[in-house]
């Protein structure tokens, strides 16, 4: 057994609660998140919306160009998966079907909320079927409203979904929250230059360290431009030495 006490055994099978009431099995599905070692933050601008997450190459015989944690889901949703990047490729896909769909069956792209409401009751199944496991990833969806602007989205394994001001995900998210927390607290009105630098800087001071171009990704969506795209090295440089010559 894994465990002793009241605890012991509960953790085998994801039906059944513990005497206390818990799922261990879907907290080991959060444990699986920050145990991957990969940090995301995701920032809602006034009228843009920025994602962040560490650019991790594990071997020097890899191709970096095919290693990434942001997604295209439909042509204005992005997302950054954070986790076990094989279920993460596994949800993308069947998410982007969700949204295909959606657009065959009414004839416009599906909405960034109803899109966040769908990986959630998807993620809530996994949690109550014996023959399924929850998958170890966590999604932070953004996308850019005609109506209510620009949108962040975070969904979990649980099947719980909020949408957010700013958010992390992964190694060291409550650090990178509490970081968010003292720099929003004020309300800002964020142009898009300092949605991505907040963005940039939050993961830079919680990790402490000190980014090249080529250790970060950033996803984007601005109202001008709402189609999601990510920034190039290029940009990523401007956006690095920008916040250089600011320190």
């Amino acid at each position: 057994m894994s465990r002793s006490g009241s605890g012991s055994g509960y953790d085998r099978h994801i039906t059944i609660f513990s005497p206390e009431g818990r799922l261990y099995q879907v907290e080991y599905a959060f444990k699986a998140i920050t145990n991957a070692g990969i940090t995301a933050v995701g920032v809602r601008g006034k009228d843009s919306v920025v994602v962040c997450t560490q650019k991790k190459v594990p071997d020097k015989l890899l191709d970096p160009s095919t290693v990434t944690h942001l997604f295209q889901l439909t042509p204005t949703i992005g997302c950054v998966m954070t986790g076990l990047i094989a279920d993460a490729r596994a949800q993308v896909s069947r998410i982007r079907m969700e949204a295909g769909e959606w657009r065959y069956k009414f004839g416009y792209d599906i909405p960034i909320h109803m899109l966040a409401k769908r990986v959630a009751s998807i993620n809530q199944v996994y949690t109550q079927h014996a023959a399924m496991r929850p998958l170890g990833v966590s999604m932070i969806l953004i996308g850019y409203d005609d109506e209510a602007g620009p949108q962040l989205f975070k969904c979990d394994p649980a099947g719980y979904f909020v949408g957010y001001k700013a958010t992390s995900a992964g190694a060291k998210h409550q650090e990178a929250l509490n970081h968010l927390e003292k720099k929003l607290k004020k309300d800002p009105q964020l142009g898009f230059e300092d949605t991505v630098e907040l963005a940039i800087t939050t993961l830079a001071s919680v990790l402490s360290i000190d980014f090249k171009s080529s250790d970060i990704e950033i996803g984007i969506v601005t109202k001008d431009a709402p189609a999601f795209r990510t920034l190039s090295v290029a940009e990523i440089d401007e956006h690095l030495t920008r916040i250089t010559e600011k320190d």
